[in-house]
């Protein structure tokens, strides 16, 4: 029954946009903007047992309020644990509870317009402007997770603010292009006349300053130095991997590359082998660095 609800559902907003686009491209190019920027569910399911033993954190960010956890505050070293689109903190928990065995600070949010956070739409530039003012406001990291397009928005957040630290950094199917996302999203809902994506383009640079190409973790990597994990599979159909291959093959060294397969784009940040490779990534690294 959930299937053909959402069949109709598809149906009728590529309808929609087929009859709009051919009366107005921008008006189009707007409403496929707020469709690309809406989270479509909302993970807010029950706390995992270890945000029990958690501090409740409250800040306002532009006009969302957000809700988050930290964990061992205080300690030698601070982790940001950062969710992808669609998810919310409470499903790494076992991230969360792998970091407090190694003794971190741990910080955990709902970004805007997901789980616990209000809102009902975010854009790259937003998740960017909201991970540095997590940094500014709780300290500088040592450590980061990040899923999907937290991935993105972390890597333009260290670009553009700079690293007290060199941190560490484990990257999880990250939104490797955005300019690929946009061209999925269109082929999904079949938008196909040149002028709403020439509009699309226009909504971006007013709106972002810059045009969709510039939204690029390839764009961010010169501008901040950190020892990076990226995991990536090859089947994933969100964040294709080919994005992530062109970056391999350009042979940084601080950049280590686990390609996996079968786990697409969900799967595969809660795999317990690819959550110990994750982990055991910062014993390593600290190790070498000490």
């Amino acid at each position: 029954m959930m299937k053909l609800v959402q069949k109709i559902a598809v149906g009728y907003i590529r309808g929609k946009f087929r009859i709009l686009s051919a009366v107005s491209p921008s008006k189009t190019a707007e409403q496929a903007l707020n469709l690309f920027s809406t989270p479509q569910r909302r993970t807010k399911g029950p706390l995992p047992a270890v945000f029990s033993t958690a501090e409740k954190l409250y800040f306002p960010f532009e006009h969302y309020h957000i809700n988050g956890f930290r964990w061992n505050g205080g300690a030698a070293k601070r982790a940001l644990v950062i969710h992808g689109f669609e998810s919310s903190m409470i499903n790494f928990d076992k991230y969360i509870q792998g970091f407090l065995d190694k003794g971190y600070e741990v910080l955990a949010f709902d970004a805007p317009a997901h789980g616990r956070s209000s809102g009902k739409r975010v854009n790259a530039l937003q998740y960017c402007n909201f991970i540095q003012q997590i940094c500014r406001q709780y300290g500088p990291m040592d450590a980061f997770i990040a899923h999907s397009l937290g991935g993105l928005a972390l890597c333009m957040a260290l670009a553009e603010m700079g690293t007290e630290k060199k941190p560490r950094m484990a990257l999880i199917a990250p939104a490797t292009e955005t300019e690929t996302l946009v061209n999925q999203f269109f082929q999904f809902i079949r938008l196909k006349r040149p002028e709403v994506r020439e509009e699309f383009e226009k909504i971006i640079i007013r709106v972002g300053g810059q045009p969709t190409a510039w939204f690029s973790i390839g764009r961010t990597l010169d501008y901040f130095d950190a020892d990076i994990l990226w995991i990536h599979d090859e089947d994933d159909k969100i964040t294709p991997v080919e994005d992530a291959l062109k970056i391999r093959d350009s042979h940084r060294p601080n950049i280590r590359f686990e390609i996996t397969q079968d786990l697409g784009h969900n799967k595969i940040y809660r795999d317990t082998v690819v959550r110990n490779t994750v982990l055991d990534f910062f014993d390593t690294v600290q190790e070498t660095a000490s």
